[in-house]
């Protein structure tokens, strides 16, 4: 058997064994979410950005911007990309190159959440300028500098700070002449802040349900459930992964506790970014 079976084995069976005695390895209740930090404006060539640390997790979202053409399906919106990097000194599983599956969910979740909950005004007068011509680009790009367990709600976390914090050069435009001036002038980013999504993830350990999991309980879940949720208690996105599954009366019960953790993150967040 190979060695990381062997050491997945060992790690899986303390994992359970705590569980049995509603405990977990970092000391935590299983609804306890670990301690979280927030900096805002660290990039300085960035137009918004945000570190966010979640227990020993810390990841760096950054937001920039630029003029370009909309898609052609929709001439009439901005343009908002998410891309997540998994840096190899975050983890030893990490490896440079082309995005990865894990990296593409990353992305595609976080992506999501935004997109879905509309808080970000892709048809305002900042984000388009000349329809089906000129629009702004956004992009939202996610840097894990360290992996010790859920990425997604860090990631989620990172881009709302990061959105927020967010100032965009004005543009002046020229209908005449079909041209577009970039001012130095800066804006906040067209943010609808009722709307702006968190993250809550959860894993199934065999009859254990937890929040927040952190890197060695993620190595031994059977299933995970992230769900996006916006200030006013709306769910707009969820994301289920691996082949487990949770009963439907462990869903409504876990979409109870993500309410009430999400509004101690929106609250978190409304406290350390203005």
């Amino acid at each position: 058997m190979p060695k990381t079976e062997i050491i997945s084995e060992i790690e899986r069976k303390h994992v359970i064994t705590l569980l049995e005695h509603n405990k977990r390895v970092d000391g935590r209740a299983l609804t306890e979410i670990r301690p979280i930090e927030i900096e805002t404006g660290l990039i300085e060539k960035a137009e918004g950005s945000a570190r966010i640390k979640m227990g020993k997790t810390q990841v760096i979202v950054g937001v920039k911007t630029g003029l370009g053409t909309p898609f052609p399906d929709t001439p009439d919106k901005g343009v908002f990309t998410t891309m997540a990097e998994l840096v190899p000194l975050a983890s030893p599983i990490f490896e440079t190159g082309p995005p990865n599956e894990n990296a593409i969910e990353l992305a595609r979740v976080v992506d999501r959440g935004v997109r879905e909950s509309q808080c970000l005004d892709l048809k305002s007068e900042e984000m388009v300028f000349i329809p089906g011509e000129k629009v702004r680009i956004l992009f939202l790009d996610l840097y894990i500098m360290d992996h010790d367990g859920n990425l997604f709600d860090a990631c989620a976390l990172g881009a709302a700070a990061a959105l927020l914090n967010a100032k965009i050069n004005q543009v002046e435009v020229n209908s005449d002449k079909g041209e577009v001036e970039v001012l130095d002038e800066r804006i906040p980013l067209p943010l609808i802040r009722e709307k702006l999504p968190i993250s809550t993830t959860f894993a199934r350990i065999k009859n254990y349900q937890i929040i927040d999991p952190c890197l060695a309980e993620e190595h031994v879940m059977d299933t995970r459930l992230t769900l996006s949720i916006t200030p006013e208690g709306n769910i707009v996105a969820a994301q289920k992964g691996l082949a487990g599954y949770f009963h439907y009366e462990e869903i409504q019960s876990l979409n109870k506790l993500a309410q009430e953790k999400s509004q101690e993150l929106h609250k978190l967040i409304n406290s350390e970014v203005e």
